[in-house]
C-alpha cells in the first residue's frame, strides 16, 4: 500500500511538472502571438542587388532574392505580415533611424560605424569581395591597385575595404550597376564588388573579369535593426533555427549555388536591347507615375508660386520679407537635399510616415513655387500699370482686379516661362527615385541591375524622357499660339 501511495505520489508530480512545462511553452508561444500576430512590419532595402534583393521585371513588380525568402521565413515563424520599401543602399539606415521601417535586410554587413547608429542580428552569410575590371587588365590583388581609380558602392564594406589600399583613388557611386557601367566606359579602371554580385554580371558581360580577394575587415550580412529595437532576440532565435534545420543552407544553394543565369555573347557586348525587351512594359509604367507627379507638383507649385509673387508685391512688409526669405532658402539650396529632409525629417519631428511620393510633390511644389514666383511676379510688374490705374479708378476691388485683368495678362507673357518651368519639372523628377518612389528612371534602373546591364534601360528611359518634353513643348506652342491670337 504504501509502495502504491508512493507511485501515486511521483506519478502526480510528473504530470505536475510535465503540466507546467506544456503551460510556460504555451504561455511563450502565446506570448509570441500576442506580440506579433496581426502586426506588419516593414523592411527596408535596395532592391538592385540581385541576388539579394531584386524585381523580376519580366513577371511583375515583386522583390525577390536570398534576403526576401530569409525575411518570409521570419515573418512566418513570428506570425506577422511582411511590408518591403525599397530605396537607395545610402537610405537604408537613415529610414531605421527615422522608424520609417522596422528592420533592413541588403547585404549589410555590420561594421562598427553602422553599429554606432543601428543594431544589428547574427552573421546570416559570409561572402569575399572581388576586384572586377575589363578582360586582360591583370589586376588580381590589391596591390595591383595602387594608382588607380576604383568604383565602391556608397556607404558599403566595399568602400571601407577600398580605404585600406594603398594608392587607390575611391570613386563611391550609388549603385553597382553604375559602377560596372564606369569600369565598361573606362572612366575607372576596376570596381570592388562581392563575389556573388559580381559573378552574375561578369556571366553577362563577356568583356569583364573578376578575381577574388582576402576579406581585411568586417564581413557577413546581417539584419539592421534601430537602435534598441526589441525585435533582435526574437529575429536572432529565428536565424539561429534556419541555421541549424539547414534552411540557410537550402536558400544559399537555392540563390548562390548554380551558374548565373547568362544571355550575353561576345556579339552582342556593345547593345544588348534583346535582353531588356521583356521587361520594357515594366519600364513603361513608369511614365504614368512621373506625369503624375509631374502634374501635381506644377499645378501646385503654379498656385504656391502665385501666392507668393503677391506677397512679394504686397504693401504689407511682413509678408514681402517672408517671401523672400523663402524664395532665398529654397533656390539657394540643392533640391536633392531637399527632398530627403522632407522624407526622412517628417516622421522625426510629426511623426507621420509620409509616403515616398507625397514627399516629393511636397518638395517639388515647395521648390517649383520659389522659382515660378520671380517669374509670375516679373510678369505683373511687366502689365502697364494704367491697367491697374484704370481698374481703380473703376472702384474695382484689389482681389477681383488682379484675377480678372492683372493675372491673366500676366501669364499670357510669362507662358514660355512656365512651359520651361514644367519640362524642368518634369526631367528633375526622376530625382525622386533617389526615394524609393517606381517612376520611369528608378525602373529602368531596377531592370538593369535585374539584368546584369546598366547602359541599355537608360537610354529606353531617356527617349521616353525625350518624348515626352518634345510633348510638352509642342503643347505650350500651340497655348501660346492659341492665345495671342485671341488677344
Amino acid at each position: 500500500m504504501k509502495k502504491l501511495r508512493l507511485l501515486f505520489t511521483i506519478s502526480f508530480a510528473a504530470i505536475v511538472a510535465l503540466f507546467i512545462v506544456v503551460s510556460d511553452g504555451i504561455n511563450n508561444r502565446i506570448a509570441a502571438q500576442t506580440e506579433y500576430a496581426g502586426r506588419t512590419l516593414v523592411m527596408v532595402t535596395s532592391a538592385d542587388y540581385p541576388p539579394y534583393e531584386f524585381r523580376d521585371t519580366a513577371a511583375g513588380n515583386e522583390i525577390i532574392g536570398f534576403d526576401v525568402d530569409i525575411a518570409n521565413y521570419i515573418a512566418q515563424e513570428l506570425e506577422f505580415e511582411l511590408k518591403i520599401q525599397d530605396t537607395d543602399f545610402s537610405g537604408i539606415i537613415p529610414a531605421l533611424q527615422s522608424q520609417r521601417a522596422d528592420f533592413a535586410m541588403a547585404g549589410m554587413t555590420p561594421t562598427e560605424e553602422r553599429r554606432q547608429n543601428v543594431d544589428f542580428s547574427d552573421i546570416y552569410y559570409e561572402a569575399k569581395n572581388t576586384i572586377v575590371a575589363l578582360n586582360g587588365s591583370n589586376l588580381q590583388q590589391p596591390e595591383d591597385l595602387a594608382g588607380k581609380r576604383v568604383g565602391v558602392q556608397l556607404g558599403s564594406t566595399q568602400e571601407t575595404a577600398a580605404k585600406e589600399f594603398k594608392g587607390v583613388t575611391i570613386v563611391p557611386l550609388n549603385r553597382t550597376g553604375e559602377i560596372i557601367q564606369e569600369v565598361k566606359s573606362k572612366r575607372i579602371d576596376a570596381a570592388i564588388i562581392e563575389d556573388t554580385i559580381a559573378a552574375g554580371f561578369i556571366a553577362n558581360n563577356p568583356d569583364l573579369e573578376f578575381n577574388t580577394i582576402e576579406n581585411t575587415g568586417e564581413a557577413g550580412s546581417a539584419i539592421a535593426f534601430s537602435r534598441g529595437s526589441p525585435l533582435v532576440a526574437d529575429f536572432n532565435r529565428v536565424l539561429q533555427q534556419m541555421q541549424s534545420s539547414g534552411e540557410i543552407d537550402r536558400l544559399v544553394n537555392k540563390w548562390f549555388g548554380g551558374e548565373p543565369e547568362t544571355t550575353a555573347t561576345a556579339s552582342d557586348s556593345t547593345f544588348s536591347f534583346v535582353r531588356i525587351a521583356p521587361s520594357i512594359p515594366f519600364i513603361l509604367r513608369g511614365i504614368l507615375v512621373t506625369l503624375q507627379f509631374t502634374a501635381l507638383s506644377a499645378i501646385l507649385g503654379f498656385i504656391w508660386g502665385t501666392i507668393l509673387s503677391l506677397f512679394k508685391i504686397s504693401t504689407f512688409k511682413p509678408l514681402v520679407w517672408f517671401a523672400t526669405a523663402y524664395t532665398s532658402i529654397f533656390r539657394g539650396t540643392p533640391l536633392l537635399l531637399q527632398i530627403a529632409l522632407v522624407y526622412y525629417a517628417t516622421p522625426q519631428i510629426t511623426g507621420y510616415n509620409i509616403p515616398a511620393l507625397l514627399a516629393g510633390v511636397i518638395t517639388f511644389t515647395l521648390n517649383s513655387g520659389a522659382y515660378i514666383s520671380e517669374t509670375i511676379r516679373g510678369g505683373i510688374l511687366a502689365v502697364d500699370k494704367g491697367q491697374r490705374e484704370a481698374a481703380l479708378s473703376l472702384g474695382v476691388p484689389y482681389r477681383p482686379m488682379m484675377l480678372d485683368i492683372i493675372l491673366p495678362q500676366a501669364i499670357k507673357n510669362i507662358l514660355p516661362a512656365l512651359v520651361n518651368e514644367s519640362i524642368a519639372l518634369l526631367k528633375d523628377s526622376a530625382l525622386v527615385s533617389t526615394i524609393g518612389v517606381a517612376d520611369l528612371l528608378r525602373r529602368a534602373q531596377i531592370v538593369g541591375a535585374e539584368r546584369y546591364i546598366y547602359f541599355e534601360p537608360l537610354i529606353v528611359a531617356g527617349v521616353i524622357y525625350y518624348l515626352m518634353v518634345m510633348s510638352l513643348t509642342w503643347g505650350g506652342y500651340a497655348l501660346e499660339r492659341r492665345l495671342q491670337r485671341s488677344s
